[in-house]
């Protein structure tokens, strides 16, 4: 049996953080203390990890990455996920949906096999599975995505998806208001995928309708879709109107104005508001030119465009996206929920996203700036910052 002891580390709790210690047997979290005269005893035969008083949080989860440190999922290797893996460990992402783009059947079919092929060997963040986004998306709100690719819903086509890719796929986003696009949606729902709306004209009604029959996301929330109007509220509205409606948040200060944040907080709640990184492989890298989704996009001080300045994904990290969140006016316990648990609720992980006995041992130390100390990913530290 692995042991392990973290001591001296601070846990967020409804008023303060708490000074606590942390114990975990085989990847699990056993026990924690927050009494200082009646610590655990010293481990004597495994590992004790000294978190000199910094913020120890849930490992976070990113429902929506599409690459990374110059790697970019689509590409079908092992070599990118792994570069992913590695990535979303530094910043304190311990678990993540490798996530398409709009393409053609032969490049998504690559993708899903490469997944299949490197799930289980993850060093860094593990792979929770996949989220296609795309290619059944309206052109008419189709951002960065290649129109080339975008079609209508054909269930037929997304069975052989699923025959091919098992249970890998986790959340697929689409516009429902195309032709086949409930039935899409009814469709997921009955495979226990989670269904989300983006990139998408639909109308409030037609987005009520969706909802009604099992879609219950919304993916990167007030980009890719019908803006609200007070005589055409659209996507947005309609979710705020349904409680079981989660909605993803690109907290990048460019996506969302900070003034948003705080309104899709009030809205939702930190229960159903989801933080994103939405990132291309540009993370971790920097300003250059990069080829994503058939595309030519230029990264300028942090901001991905493509070449007419339509937005293309993002650059932000979950650490820098949970940072700007508390920047933004949120609760730092309730932007942290927004990064662990609730995204953990979405996809159904009950053993990921919170602190407690009896939870999977995925975790982050942090210091007040939000940078990543150390990683942890089943009792065992997968990244360590190095200064």
């Amino acid at each position: 049996m692995s042991v392990c002891i973290i001591r001296n580390v601070r846990l967020l709790s409804e008023t303060e953080p708490v000074w606590s210690d942390v114990l975990i047997r085989d990847g699990q979290i056993t026990e924690i203390c927050h009494d200082r005269e009646d610590r655990f005893a010293a481990c004597e035969s495994g590992m004790e990890v000294d978190g000199k008083g910094q913020l120890l949080i849930p490992g976070m989860i990113d429902v929506h990455i599409h690459g990374a440190d110059g790697f970019d999922m689509m590409d079908g290797t092992l070599q990118s996920l792994e570069a992913v893996s590695h990535a979303c460990a530094r910043t304190g992402c311990t678990s993540f949906l490798a996530t398409s783009v709009s393409s053609s059947m032969d490049d998504l079919m690559g993708m899903l096999s490469s997944v299949s092929r490197f799930i289980g060997k993850e060093q860094g963040a593990r792979i929770a599975g996949v989220h296609i986004e795309g290619p059944y998306l309206n052109a008419k709100r189709k951002g960065m995505q290649n129109e080339r690719y975008l079609r209508h819903p054909n269930v037929d086509e997304m069975k052989a998806i699923l025959e091919n890719a098992g249970q890998l796929i986790r959340m697929v986003t689409l516009a429902p208001e195309l032709p086949g696009g409930m039935e899409m949606v009814s469709f997921l729902k009955e495979q226990g995928i989670v269904v989300s709306v983006a990139h998408s004209d639909a109308t409030y009604e037609e987005a009520r309708q969706a909802f009604q029959c099992g879609a219950s996301h919304v993916t990167h929330c007030f980009n890719g879709m019908r803006p609200i109007h007070h005589r055409e509220p659209g996507v947005v509205v309609a979710a705020f109107e349904e409680d079981h409606v989660s909605v993803q948040a690109i907290v990048d200060g460019v996506h969302l104005h900070p003034a948003i944040v705080r309104m899709l907080y009030r809205e939702k709640g930190a229960d159903k508001m989801v933080l994103i990184t939405d990132a291309l492989q540009a993370m971790g890298l920097g300003d250059g030119s990069y080829l994503f989704g058939g595309h030519r996009v230029t990264v300028s001080q942090g901001v991905a465009k493509l070449e007419d300045g339509t937005l293309a994904s993002s650059t932000v990290t979950m650490n820098e996206a949970l940072a700007k969140t508390v920047q933004a006016g949120i609760p730092l316990k309730d932007a942290v929920r927004m990064a662990t648990e609730t995204p953990a609720t979405v996809l159904g992980m009950t053993r990921k996203g919170r602190i407690a006995p009896g939870m999977d041992a995925d975790l982050v130390l942090m210091d007040d700036c939000f940078n990543v100390l150390w990683t942890m990913v089943d009792g065992e530290i997968v990244y360590r910052c190095v200064r």
